[in-house]
């Protein structure tokens, strides 16, 4: 009985981590002010990055601010995407928004508003900045609180061991394909 028990509670944990370990579903407004699920973040093709932040978070800026920098360089090394997420009420929502929209982010960044902060609650956010890297297929593989600048160079190292994985896992498909005909 006590084996039982024992592999059923390992069991209950494994599966709890593993949940945990995806990305949730959320309805959340998009720049454009509709409403935008993240469920639609997983393609299936490429891998992402969320970053959560906030207007008043000094180092949030700095940090998204770094990744925009370096992202046309860095889209050269790994096919990814950058989901900006503020966690600014609705209050602070348009001023987030014209803070995006002036320091260009909306043009390399998907850009989400989380104004009751439920996705933030969903994974588990505390401090901002946050940032958490997921797979292709929403599986999160990465996470890192705060920021000291040259931090965002491990976010693109992991990023390039995806797009390797994802373009080995490619191969591995076609060259089966061939095999079988």
């Amino acid at each position: 009985m006590k084996k039982i028990t024992t592999i059923t509670i390992a069991l209950l944990l494994l599966t709890v981590n593993v949940y945990s370990q995806r990305l949730p579903n959320v309805a959340l407004k998009g720049h454009n002010g509709k409403e935008f699920n993240t469920e639609k973040l997983i393609d299936g093709k490429t891998p992402f990055i969320i970053s959560f932040w906030s207007t008043i978070c000094k180092p949030c800026i700095k940090e998204l601010n770094a990744i925009y920098d370096n992202i046309e360089d860095w889209q050269e090394l790994a096919n990814f995407r950058v989901i900006a997420v503020s966690t600014d009420d609705s209050r602070s929502t348009f001023r987030a928004k014209s803070m995006a929209s002036s320091r260009g982010w909306e043009d390399y960044f998907t850009l989400l508003y989380d104004v009751n902060q439920t996705f933030k609650r969903a994974l588990n956010v505390n401090v901002t900045p946050q940032i958490f890297i997921f797979d292709k297929n929403g599986k999160m593989i990465y996470s890192h609180t705060g920021y000291i600048p040259g931090a965002e160079i491990e976010y693109i190292k992991k990023i390039v061991e995806l797009d390797k994985k994802n373009n080995s896992d490619k191969k591995k498909k076609s060259d089966k394909k061939k095999k079988n005909k």
